[in-house]
């Protein structure tokens, strides 16, 4: 009698290449994407399946994670909006519009790096938008926000098979309730920004929501819909992601940081948002096109 497979190798490509080179005797592939994603059930070393297939398509742009075989499918999305879900770092848009963006987007790479306190980081950068016209948080979302990738692939088709979806940033309100709608996502949380009806005071609303607060927005929501959180999916980018993507059951680090790279049990550094459907065994037919 055969054993169930405990865990399953997931190989992505990006859309503009397929995957090449097949594992040999790990497993029977299974194709959910022709030529874009396949997974082969195993019941090998994980740890060692990953190493060993890591180092074997090393020269392909893929991806290369290894999952649990149970519970794959999450009942609950949470993701980080700036470079996650959209496509720039809002205060740094902003910073551009106020003409000092390289002096703020310096001080936000060495937050996400996971250098700086987030929270300290935040009031500083704020501080420096004081006196910007309000004008400026429209224009930079309709000039310079863009989804990503597979954006509202992800979210349509996880709402579809009755997950929950949160956006949760520690960006600003003003920008996660607008992308979220454009995304599709239930329920958003964030920062926000000072003002006294007409320029930015440079002050943020305390307290901040930073690593530990999207934590706790996991946790909580997990508590209200009455799951654990193996059944969520996390995914982000920067320092301040660290928490909840190693508390989830599935945590994902996207085009990230290479503190949370190293750190969270999967990575996408090659493939679009669409990668963390078939990290969770969608298929094609079952994705929502756009």
């Amino acid at each position: 009698m055969t054993s169930a497979p405990s865990h399953i190798l997931s190989v992505i490509g990006d859309a503009a290449n397929s995957v090449h080179m097949p594992m040999p005797d790990i497993g029977r592939e299974v194709w959910l994407s022709p030529g874009r994603a396949l997974e082969i059930p195993f019941t090998h070393d994980p740890v060692q399946v990953l190493v060993r297939a890591r180092q074997h398509f090393a020269r392909q742009p893929v991806d290369v994670n290894v999952v649990p075989a149970e519970n794959r499918r999450k009942k609950l999305l949470i993701a980080d909006m700036d470079s996650t879900i959209i496509n720039c770092e809002c205060l740094d848009e902003l910073a551009g519009v106020a003409g000092i963006k390289a002096k703020v987007a310096a001080i936000t790479e060495r937050a996400m790096r996971g250098e700086i306190e987030f929270e300290a980081a935040l009031r500083e950068r704020v501080a420096m938008l004081k006196g910007l016209p309000l004008g400026a948080l429209e224009r930079v979302y309709a000039e310079r926000i863009r989804l990503n990738p597979g954006a509202r692939r992800l979210v349509a088709t996880m709402r579809q098979h009755g997950a929950h979806t949160l956006l949760v940033s520690g960006g600003f309100s003003y920008f996660t309730a607008r992308v979220a709608a454009d995304c599709g996502f239930e329920s958003e949380q964030a920062n926000v920004l000072g003002d006294d009806g007409k320029t930015l005071t440079g002050e943020v609303r305390e307290p901040i929501l930073g690593r530990e607060a999207k934590l706790a927005a996991l946790n909580t929501t997990c508590r209200t819909l009455g799951i654990e959180t193996r059944d969520a999916l996390a995914v982000g980018d920067g320092a301040n992601d660290l928490a909840m993507i190693k508390q989830a059951g599935l945590g994902v680090a996207y085009h990230a940081k290479p503190i949370v790279a190293d750190a969270a049990r999967a990575r996408i550094v090659h493939g679009d948002l669409t990668a963390l459907l078939y990290l969770q065994g969608y298929r094609d037919e079952e994705i929502v096109r756009d």
